[in-house]
């Protein structure tokens, strides 16, 4: 439960799934098309819809919002796997191994901040894709 080595007595990642459902909430607010709101303007002559830069900061808050659920995911797998004893798959076991570089493995509560901190990082700097390509090979962008 939680993927916490010692249930009942600490909380494990119970925080960090809180996190990431605050997360995942903010990205469907978010995906409010921007095309839905505008003002008129100039007693009511005009309709004022700039909408573009509000649509892209929504997008970069999405993205962000998006890496920040991904954090979440790669530091609970790899407890996940940490905790089962399971032998990954070679493209996991290079995200688990380049992870635990900066983010200790399960253990008794602690605060996570940090650890999803560096876990994002990790992503927006590209190190866990560039851990998994040289375990397994170019992965594929689909267009």
């Amino acid at each position: 439960p939680f993927l916490s080595p010692d249930a009942g007595v600490n909380s494990g990642m119970m925080i960090a799934h809180y996190t990431q459902a605050a997360m995942a909430m903010e990205a469907q607010r978010l995906a409010l098309p921007a095309a839905t709101q505008s003002l008129p303007t100039s007693a009511m002559q005009e309709d004022h819809v700039s909408n573009g830069w509000a649509a892209a900061r929504a997008l970069r808050r999405s993205v962000a919002a998006l890496r920040r659920v991904l954090a979440v995911e790669l530091v609970c797998a790899a407890a996940a796997i940490d905790l089962r004893s399971l032998p990954p798959a070679a493209g996991t076991g290079a995200a688990v191994k380049v992870l635990r570089q900066r983010v200790a493995g399960p253990g008794p509560d602690r605060w996570l901040s940090p650890d999803l901190r560096a876990a994002e990082q990790l992503l927006a700097d590209g190190s866990v894709l560039t851990a998994v390509e040289a375990a397994i090979g170019e992965l594929e962008v689909l267009r």
